[in-house]
């Protein structure tokens, strides 16, 4: 009997049923006697011992659902280590669950808080399989995480909807596309979505530079700009600043996001009308695309292989288009962002895209 324990943690995004599928049929293909556990919401449910016996019904139907049919929480990694409100040991508690099933492995999915998790538990000797989600496409030791492009599509489409908006009215619009701290989702949806001007986190942007490149294109009788914006984009102002001073700045915003607070200071120096739409939670829902439905596939494939062979403590990953196996204690807590000399930064200047620096 192969009893395999199962969670989906962080934020959700369009092809987590899918790779949990893809875990699962590999497996059934190959082990006559297979139980599954799904542990409801994240960690949470290893925690406090919420989960339920799958069946196959459960998996059938799901290659093309978004969302997770275990459910998902955010659990940060910082925390673990301190009881909760009743002085409940999380580790402890995870650790007793796993072992109060007699499963022979934790299959976890999701993004960077939820590796260190993961990394985490395999130094406190469960055996671990980690399976790396994220729409922003910002874990190291993968050039892909299941969800991005699926991610992209969305942010393309909003992208692509402005445009018509924004021709008909010779308006400035921005675009807010999520990312967190990194801009690949804002990177390849700007380009994807023909925006003019991209901004992310990596390369902070100087308010000047940007009227210029809307003035610019002012002159050269396009009447409309669009402007795709990272949630974590930043001037070169706040970026100098020390982390205590931006976490001032931070708490002491007069504006919702970085848009606004761009639009508001684009118009106080241009006097030029400028809209803002955040397309928001949109981006993590809906369908995953074919890419994604191939990508989960092979990645919950290969984790099921590494399952049957006990290889343990390792994330599968996507490197140069082959599917590896990555050890966890070389990944976990990094990050991966968008290098301001990546050839995709400079292909996408050639063709005028400004990055407001």
């Amino acid at each position: 009997m192969l009893r395999v324990g199962m969670l989906t943690s962080g934020g959700d995004c369009q092809a987590l049923n899918a790779t949990m599928r893809g875990v699962v049929k590999a497996l059934s293909s190959n082990v006559q006697d297979l139980e599954v556990y799904g542990f409801i919401n994240g960690y949470k449910g290893l925690i406090y011992g919420d989960y339920r016996l799958l069946t196959a019904k459960d998996f059938s139907g799901i290659l093309t659902k978004g969302g997770t049919i275990i459910g998902s929480s955010r659990q940060p990694f910082k925390l673990m280590r301190v009881p909760d409100e009743n002085g409940l040991d999380k580790v402890e508690a995870m650790k007793q669950n796993y072992y109060k099933l007699r499963l022979d492995c934790l299959v976890i999915l999701g993004g960077n808080g939820t590796q260190k998790t993961a990394n985490l538990l395999r130094e406190e000797g469960l055996n671990i399989i980690h399976l790396p989600k994220t729409i922003d496409n910002d874990i190291y030791g993968t050039d892909m995480t299941f969800g991005f492009y699926s991610a992209v599509n969305i942010a393309t489409e909003a992208i692509d909807c402005i445009h018509t908006t924004a021709s008909s009215h010779n308006r400035v619009f921005i675009v807010e596309i999520m990312g967190h701290k990194v801009g690949q989702l804002c990177l390849y949806a700007g380009i994807a979505g023909g925006a003019d001007i991209i901004l992310i986190p990596e390369i902070p942007y100087d308010i000047d530079k940007v009227i210029e490149a809307i003035d610019k294109r002012t002159q050269q009788g396009k009447g409309f700009t669009v402007l795709a914006v990272a949630e974590g984009a930043i001037s070169k102002e706040v970026a100098a600043m020390s982390k205590k001073e931006q976490k001032k700045y931070m708490e002491n915003k007069k504006h919702p996001s970085v848009s606004y607070e761009l639009a508001v200071a684009i118009q106080e120096k241009s006097g030029t009308e400028v809209r803002v739409t955040v397309p928001g939670h949109t981006q993590r829902g809906g369908s995953p695309c074919p890419y994604d439905r191939v990508l989960s596939t092979r990645l919950g494939a290969a984790g099921a292989d590494a399952i049957l062979h006990n290889e343990y403590g390792y994330m599968i990953g996507i490197v140069n288009g082959k599917v590896k196996k990555v050890p966890l204690e070389d990944v976990a807590g990094k990050l991966k962002s968008v290098s301001p000399d990546d050839q995709i930064i400079k292909e996408a200047k050639l063709i005028g895209i400004s990055f407001g620096d």
